[in-house]
């Protein structure tokens, strides 16, 4: 349900309205987490909308820089991204200019509120959609 280097952590579905925060796992990847329970990873499904509660900061682009990312937008829409390479991180953000920023990237303790799961697949192409990248291991 998660990236696939969440498949050893606790997890559990995400709700609507819920708080949530990034959190490194200790495992190659961050994720989200509720605040409450940072051991558990939090799992949202591709098209879940989510407000962040300031700008988004996440890793620079360049191999050598130093200072961090900050993007100009507090929402964005989950998405899974290289579907066909299963050993790569997958988790991704799209935000409304379009960019996609691996949820890997994202700096730990940023907080975001889930404002809205998608809607249940009804099409054949929306149920591919929302299909998750299978665990490989």
């Amino acid at each position: 349900m998660c990236d696939y280097s969440l498949q050893s952590v606790k997890s559990r579905p995400a709700k609507i309205g819920e708080k949530l925060r990034t959190q490194h796992f200790n495992t190659g990847t961050t994720g989200f987490a509720a605040p409450e329970d940072t051991k558990t990873a939090v799992c949202v499904l591709p098209g879940t909308e989510l407000a962040f509660a300031t700008f988004v900061w996440c890793s620079p682009r360049r191999s050598f820089a130093w200072k961090p990312r900050v993007l100009n937008h507090t929402t964005a829409i989950f998405r899974q991204i290289n579907k066909d390479k299963p050993y790569i991180h997958h988790d991704a953000l799209e935000f409304p200019d379009g960019e996609m920023v691996l949820l890997t990237e994202l700096y730990e303790g940023q907080e975001a509120t889930v404002l809205q799961l998608p809607a249940q697949p009804v099409t054949a192409v929306e149920i591919k959609g929302q299909e998750r990248v299978p665990h490989v291991g």
